[in-house]
């Protein structure tokens, strides 16, 4: 019985770890330049940015409270969105889809490189929405 449990587990864990995948792309330019690119890429897919968050300040003033020893990120924001209508497509199929909006998409400046980036979803209809951050990313860097 021990033993199953915790295969169980073991299997609830890679899952999980596989929902913590993210896919990243290089940017040769500015942080800010990225992340206008970001911006611009959501609203040119008519979606609204819900929240922006300022993922890089947070941790760059709380650093030392937390007793962290290095700057993890020059800058890093994570534009946060939801799609009305995928999101309805891929919850009508699995509502517990739900789990996974909104949707975000990353820029993160680390030792001079900047990168646009979002978290992968699971195989299924899930992959519609990975497609459309895809797009956004990809637009957003330019390829």
């Amino acid at each position: 019985m021990m033993k199953a449990f915790a295969l169980v587990i073991g299997l609830a864990t890679a899952t999980a770890a596989v929902a913590q995948d993210y896919e990243s792309y290089s940017y040769a330019g500015s942080f800010e330049d990225a992340t206008f690119g970001v911006e611009s890429a959501i609203v040119n897919k008519g979606l609204v940015i819900d929240y922006t968050s300022h993922v890089g300040e947070m941790l760059n003033r709380t650093k030392e409270d937390v007793g962290g020893n290095e700057t993890l990120f020059t800058a890093a924001d994570i534009f946060i969105f939801c799609s009305a209508r995928l999101s309805r497509e891929v919850m009508e199929a699995d509502p517990m889809n739900i789990a996974f909006c909104p949707y975000g998409v990353f820029v993160a400046e680390r030792d001079g490189e900047v990168t646009v980036g979002y978290r992968t979803y699971p195989d299924g209809p899930m992959q519609k929405v990975q497609a459309l951050l895809d797009e956004i990313a990809r637009e957003a860097v330019g390829q």
